[in-house]
């Protein structure tokens, strides 16, 4: 019995290594799509992801800062339903968050350095007796920015960790896209917990580095700080 759930991990992990990456290009906001990379920062490393959790392409991915001066600002109000289109469906096991950031004068010019990113939505685990599954059918998630958020700037950044080998460290892969908004209409609100990417993730937390083959686990925790409002 043992022998065969080990095979059947190797060949979990093999096929879903053997499935395409994916990419978060396009920006939601209401009821309207829009086009690829118009308010999102473009990155160099086409669909691949970041697996160094100390990297500082872990904020926005590779060439996030690069694109940023070309990449518009997207003006929204609090309250507003925001989200993220991928360009395929999203077949990697693993959770999902997204963190926001203000940047302290424009977000054009923001490289997301500093204690200032606080989450503000995530998406986790369902757990039975003979599995542990993630969204893998899913290609758009939304959630609705706080009313409380005060105007400003932001950097909104969606964050895949996908986990199919993620049973060694560095074996977790980081799928991340940032998008520029203006928040107008907003609150008085205090977002916190903060903390800096990197550091937010060491690495060794339990929804990062696990097996979720086998044995199954029987409780999982998305790693990130306390979601605010």
């Amino acid at each position: 019995m043992k022998l065969l759930a080990i095979a059947l991990v190797a060949a979990a992990v093999f096929t879903e290594s053997a499935q395409a990456h994916y990419r978060f290009l396009k920006v939601i906001a209401g009821s309207t799509t829009y086009p690829e990379y118009q308010y999102i920062r473009k990155n160099t490393n086409a669909n691949s992801p970041v697996t160094s959790v100390s990297s500082n392409d872990l904020r926005c991915n590779e060439g996030g800062l690069a694109s940023a001066a070309t990449t518009d600002v997207l003006t929204v109000n609090a309250g507003t339903v925001f989200g993220f289109e991928a360009d395929i469906v999203v077949s990697h096991p693993g959770p999902f968050n997204i963190y926001m950031a203000k940047a302290p004068s424009t977000v054009k010019t923001y490289d997301g350095s500093g204690a200032n990113w606080f989450r503000v939505w995530d998406k986790g685990a369902t757990i039975t007796t003979n599995a542990i599954t993630f969204d893998v059918t899913s290609q758009r998630w939304t959630f609705t920015i706080p009313k409380s958020l005060p105007n400003g700037e932001y950097l909104v950044r969606i964050e895949h960790i996908a986990l199919h080998g993620a049973s060694t460290f560095g074996g977790a892969q980081f799928y991340i896209s940032c998008a520029q908004i203006n928040v107008q209409n907003g609150g008085s609100g205090n977002p916190s917990p903060k903390v800096s990417i990197p550091g937010v993730y060491t690495g060794n937390e339990s929804g990062i580095l696990l097996n979720i083959y086998w044995p199954i686990p029987t409780s999982y925790t998305v790693p990130g700080p306390t979601k605010w409002a």
